[in-house]
């Protein structure tokens, strides 16, 4: 059973940065592209940065320059550090599997870490 637990998500101000991790157990991360979901308030859910098995990266256009995906294989992780956040910002992340040619997701979904950046 595959299970990810997201965590690092908290409160901020504007300008400010956060790193958020995943953690998983029953999926090997290294074998599979993953990717950060953010759900904003009354939004549905979209992705904001993945990386493939090769390390190749890809960022919402909303998040380019400011935020940056990683992934350490050997402790089955991968993270995302968010720089200069902004309001638009806010939501809960949620980190998942996903296949790289259409970026949907595939895996269970964890109960994700709220991130609010205030103004």
């Amino acid at each position: 059973q595959v299970q990810l637990v997201e965590s690092g998500g908290g409160l901020v101000q504007a300008g400010g940065s956060l790193r958020l991790s995943c953690a998983g157990s029953g999926i090997i991360f290294r074998f599979n592209a993953m990717g950060w979901y953010r759900q904003a308030p009354g939004k549905q859910r979209e992705l904001v940065a993945a990386i493939d098995s090769s390390y190749i990266t890809n960022y919402a256009d909303s998040v380019k320059g400011r935020f940056t995906i990683s992934r350490d294989n050997a402790k089955n992780t991968v993270s995302l550090q968010m720089d200069s956040l902004k309001p638009d910002d806010t939501g809960v992340y949620y980190c998942n599997a996903l296949r790289w040619s259409t970026k949907a997701p595939f895996g269970s979904w964890g109960q994700g870490t709220q991130v609010t950046v205030s103004s």
